[in-house]
């Protein structure tokens, strides 16, 4: 009998604002699953968003998690230390012929889904039409050393073929879980300025991690579609993931950073205890 994995799970927030209830939910629920089964709880630093991420709130994060009574496992994965990497898997995917340059402006986009009602729309929203797919290559090399903006995105179809069937992934509480990501359409994972997007890095960044247990809110259960295809295409391991139920507002409205008067900062300026707020959220107990 195979040794059981450690388990490794993740917190990974954005440091593109403070972090509110939803935040800590996410962050307690990720370290208790680690505690629980007396593994590791890591924190990773999703900033590959350059205009909207700031050191302060990365700063504020930190400090959030500490007044919560988290601790983590060091050093910090932070995403734009590691664009290289990044690069390097989306060499991969375009030496094997799936993907192509974007060079279409979401404007663009949007009246070409606009003017075409009756194609599928899957839980992403519409996907993306496929204008740029019919380019040659010769044109889609021309425009990019010329400077054109662009997006790569992934040859879906292609990639589900060259993935093979019977792709499935394992969520916890329900068991192996058919992998379906057609209905996103051609996904971009990488743009002229950065050689990434959240799908490709987050799937790098959890096995260079081996992070065994994903957990995140049931908001990004479908992307877990993307993710597994990825990692069949890039030959990284699967691990198991947990979607958790996300938390609202007193008018059912789930949490965004926008919410103000939600975020940990303006909730301990206030005079509520980190004891107040883990016992509210269901962990009254340090994990």
């Amino acid at each position: 009998m195979a040794p059981a994995r450690t388990v490794i799970t993740r917190f990974a927030p954005s440091p593109s604002g403070h972090l509110h209830l939803g935040h800590a939910f996410a962050a307690l629920f990720a370290a208790e699953r680690a505690g629980a089964a007396g593994g590791v709880f890591l924190l990773r630093i999703e900033d590959i968003d350059a205009g909207r991420c700031r050191p302060e709130y990365e700063a504020a994060i930190f400090e959030d998690l500490a007044w919560l009574g988290l601790t983590w496992e060091e050093p910090v994965r932070r995403q734009s230390d590691h664009l290289a990497g990044y690069a390097q898997a989306i060499e991969r995917l375009a030496a094997r012929g799936l993907l192509y340059p974007c060079f279409c402006t979401r404007k663009q986009i949007a009246a070409e889904i606009a003017s075409s009602p009756a194609a599928p729309h899957g839980s992403a929203g519409p996907p993306y039409p496929g204008t740029c797919r019919a380019l040659g290559e010769g044109e889609g090399a021309r425009r990019v050393a010329v400077g054109d903006a662009y997006a790569l995105r992934l040859k879906m179809d292609d990639a589900i073929a060259a993935a093979g069937r019977g792709l499935t992934f394992d969520e916890a509480g329900q068991g192996a879980v058919p992998c379906d990501p057609a209905p996103f359409g051609d996904v971009v994972l990488a743009r002229k300025d950065i050689a990434t997007s959240y799908h490709l890095a987050v799937t790098v960044d959890d096995a260079i991690q081996g992070v065994t247990l994903v957990t995140r809110g049931r908001d990004l259960f479908d992307s877990t579609h993307v993710h597994r295809l990825l990692q069949a295409l890039l030959d990284l391991p699967a691990p198991t993931y947990e979607h958790h139920r996300l938390i609202a507002d007193d008018a059912g409205t789930r949490l965004a950073k926008r919410s103000a008067s939600q975020t940990l900062r303006a909730l301990r300026e206030a005079g509520v205890s980190p004891d107040e707020v883990r016992q509210n959220l269901g962990y009254a107990k340090r994990p």
